[in-house]
């Protein structure tokens, strides 16, 4: 399976080829739920060879469907989807990652990859993280305000975390003898088992911390909240190098509540944070427009990404604008996203920003403090 952290941006935004395939479903973790999925993936392939019909020839559509029928055959992946899948697709490329979120069921065919859904679970304003943690145990759960979802740390650093638990220490648990003022002497075997005991609970802190860092934080650094008993609190603090551990933590493990309940606990804490780095980019929106240095003219936009001038762009999750720009230009073009040369005109706008460096930021309908789907900030 491939990562979306790996590949996103740096991969899926460099693609040359054409034409770019960009499949995107909502699927299920559990069985009678999932036995639908490929059914409804072949019917999106089939949309998908439509598309491709009105622009290239039988003979070149069937070579560029045979990694999409590949998996659709595929009885293993099947059984083992979480809650959305992104497949996208290229001459020479092809990509399957699984999304811990649902995504609106979409194909896309075009010049570029259609990335937006990406965008909304890589960029958004609202993600945080909760760490589990026991003295022998971790759980890293990513999500928002609507969804938590439990998550893998990268291997090596799970493995890494593990081997501390598995860590001998039988050599520094034996009791031994000290001598006190009056040369009585005394057995302190317990206080020595007790000290192994912690310093080992110290080394797999870190490694959990290392773990989870190793995972990368939400985009924007919105945050990484500690779920765990009170007495493992001020360890972990202590031996913790993530920049993104707030302060507010939550006193009980995981295990002890319902996953809807942790979201729940774990927003109150975070809804602060966003809001007020929401208002802080809408503020910094608002400036820049004062001073002919932001604008919501999605033209304007454009040509101000394909500059490089775009410090930030917010852009209104779930939406669709159809049309391209053109990328050496920045000439917009609208159309309609069933046409094979058209695809979502936010989209190019937020990949154009971050190819350039930008900062890419989605937005809730409701928080836009514009209409046109996009607000920039320009840097000159």
């Amino acid at each position: 399976m491939n990562s979306l952290n790996h590949d996103y941006p740096e991969v899926l935004l460099r693609n040359e080829e054409t034409p770019c395939l960009s499949l995107y479903q909502s699927t299920h973790r559990q069985h009678p739920d999932n036995v639908q999925d490929p059914i409804r993936f072949r019917n999106l392939v089939k949309e998908m060879e439509e598309s491709l019909r009105q622009k290239y020839p039988k003979r070149e559509v069937a070579p560029l469907l045979e990694p999409f029928e590949a998996l659709a055959a595929n009885a293993d992946f099947w059984n083992h989807t979480s809650d959305g899948l992104a497949v996208l697709s290229a001459p020479g490329l092809f990509r399957v990652y699984r999304l811990e979120r649902p995504v609106t069921d979409l194909v896309v065919v075009a010049d570029s990859f259609h990335t937006k859904p990406l965008l909304r679970i890589t960029q958004s304003a609202d993600r945080f993280q909760v760490l589990g943690l026991s003295r022998d145990s971790f759980k890293l759960f990513e999500g928002n305000r609507d969804s938590l979802l439990e998550v893998q740390a990268p291997d090596s650093a799970a493995q890494t975390a593990g081997e501390m638990l598995n860590k001998e220490t039988d050599s520094r648990e034996g009791a031994h003898r000290s001598y006190g003022p009056t040369g009585d002497s005394a057995w302190h075997g317990t206080d020595v088992k007790q000290d192994a005991a912690d310093r080992d609970m110290e080394q797999f802190f870190r490694a959990v911390d290392q773990a989870v860092m190793q995972r990368g934080g939400p985009s924007g650094g919105m945050g990484l909240i500690l779920a765990a008993l009170p007495e493992h609190h001020n360890l972990f603090r202590s031996v913790s190098k993530n920049p993104l551990l707030l302060k507010e933590a939550i006193d009980v493990h995981p295990d002890a509540m319902s996953v809807d309940a942790l979201r729940e606990r774990a927003w109150e804490l975070i809804q602060p944070y966003y809001l007020d780095r929401l208002s802080g980019l809408l503020d910094s929106y608002g400036a820049g427009a004062a001073k002919a240095l932001g604008s919501d003219v999605l033209a304007d936009i454009a040509k101000a990404a394909v500059e490089g001038r775009v410090a930030t762009l917010l852009l209104e999750a779930d939406r669709l604008v159809p049309g391209r720009i053109n990328a050496s230009t920045g000439k917009v073009t609208a159309g309609k996203l069933s046409d094979p040369k058209v695809d979502d005109l936010l989209d190019d706008l937020g990949e154009s920003v971050l190819s350039k460096g930008g900062e890419v930021v989605m937005v809730p309908a409701e928080r836009m403090p514009t209409r046109t789907g996009a607000a920039a900030v320009f840097r000159f």
